[in-house]
């Protein structure tokens, strides 16, 4: 009987083969799917920690309550419980996630590159705060213009780009003149810029980086060294020289837990910092602020200064801090899913503050400009909330249609990359010489 070719079943087995290369999320276990680098995007927000982004979101949406005095939910935000408010909080978290960012990826021949896109996230903030001064001055300017109120341009330091102009664009552009609430994303740049020097000494050991960013806190704290303002001749409402301090915190934390240190479950630390964070809420509560407790000590170890981030600012962030990072009932209460609202809100952090931004400064001129009761500023912090969820939710949407978007063509590529071509006038056998030689089956 004449031999048989039996090269089908062959060929059949190198098409599975592709498929499941050009396919891995539905074939390859989890493992191989992470060493090809094709996760897929909801396999990715799967993976992330959910605990930052929820806590990223909650400062957020603090900031935004915050942002809009007098309405009903002001009195429950946590400024009103302890010595620092959402933006110790905020600069914290941003440190944290900053060390999957930057910090773990700055490492021989790749330091370069990790610096360019610090610098380049700082160049993204800097853009962002212009356009979200831009359109604060625009809203304040319309309802002044609307409703007949000269006197809302005097407001959250409107007034010196009014009087001066010339001055006052050279302030808002060099970021010496900050209108009032659209002064975090300045701090936040200036940070990034700083970064790369201080992840430098950091490759050497974290506690050189630490203990320098502390140096500089300290020196800034007691002989008053601060980002001028122009024009005015004063400092940075929240000085990034100081608050870099916490920024840097929050990254040797979690650049020491990856390198395989870890944070100590300590019950007497625990113990002092419940007993710090009640004292704080008594404080606040009673109060004592009126209490002199300097003891003739600089105003950066015993006050509460914002500016320079004094000690018990520090202390009380630090605190609430530790407890979450220690005490697994309270670090969990913050692991939701990843389609939780929180969770989505704090993966697009940067466009919702913007947004929470710009809402908080519509509803400050309509309640300048209308006489507004808690009922209505209520329904517009609810109304602005809702917003920001909204978007959140958009840009997510958004982002796995780039995704999807992708995929077909990473797709056509592998799968191409395994069905080469065969030259002209070859034979299919011989073009081939890494596949096994067919199998001759005589009679």
């Amino acid at each position: 009987m004449p031999s048989i070719r039996c090269t089908c079943r062959k060929r059949r087995n190198a098409m599975g083969a592709a498929a499941k290369s050009a396919f891995p999320g539905k074939h390859a276990p989890s493992g191989q799917v992470a060493e090809r680098g094709s996760v897929p995007a909801n396999a990715r927000s799967q993976a992330r920690d959910t605990r930052i982004d929820a806590l990223r979101a909650f400062c957020l949406i603090t900031i935004f309550i915050n942002h809009v005095p007098g309405n009903p939910f002001e009195p429950f935000t946590s400024k009103n419980f302890g010595f620092s408010d959402a933006a110790e909080a905020f600069v914290l978290i941003s440190g944290v996630s900053a060390a999957y960012a930057y910090g773990l990826k700055f490492q021989v021949g790749s330091r370069l590159l990790t610096a360019i896109r610090a610098w380049r996230r700082a160049g993204v903030l800097y853009v962002a705060h212009l356009v979200s001064t831009l359109v604060t001055l625009a809203i304040f300017a319309f309802f002044s213009l609307h409703y007949g109120a000269p006197g809302l341009l005097q407001s959250i330091n409107i007034g010196p780009v009014i009087a001066d102009p010339a001055r006052a664009l050279v302030g808002l552009v060099t970021l010496g003149h900050q209108l009032g609430y659209n002064n975090i994303l300045p701090m936040y740049g200036v940070i990034l810029l700083m970064l790369p020097l201080l992840l430098l000494l950091a490759q050497g050991r974290i506690a050189l980086m630490l203990a320098a960013s502390g140096a500089l806190w300290l020196a800034c704290g007691l002989f008053t060294v601060a980002l001028p303002t122009y024009p005015g001749g004063n400092f940075w409402f929240i000085n990034p020289l100081s608050w870099q301090f916490l920024f840097v915190i929050g990254i040797a934390a979690n650049m020491h837990v990856r390198r395989g240190g870890r944070i100590p479950a300590s019950v007497p630390l625990q113990v002092a910092s419940i007993l710090y964070l009640l004292l704080s809420l008594a404080w606040v509560k009673v109060p004592f602020w009126g209490v002199d407790v300097s003891f003739g000590l600089p105003a950066v170890l015993t006050g509460f200064d914002k500016t320079f981030l004094s000690v018990p600012r520090l202390a009380h962030v630090l605190a609430m801090a530790y407890l979450l990072a220690t005490v697994p009932a309270l670090s969990n209460v913050w692991r939701v899913s990843h389609r939780n609202p929180l969770a989505v809100m704090g993966r697009h952090a940067l466009p919702v503050f913007i947004a929470g931004t710009l809402l908080a400064m519509l509803a400050q001129a309509w309640t300048l400009t209308h006489a507004s009761g808690a009922m209505t500023l209520g329904l517009m912090v609810l109304a602005g909330l809702i917003a920001q969820v909204a978007l959140a939710y958009y840009l997510e949407w958004l982002g796995s249609l780039k995704a999807a978007a992708k995929r077909p063509a990473e797709t056509m590529q592998m799968v191409a990359a395994v069905d080469v071509p065969l030259p002209a006038g070859a034979r299919g056998l011989e073009a081939r010489p890494d596949r096994a030689p067919p199998v001759r089956v005589a009679s």
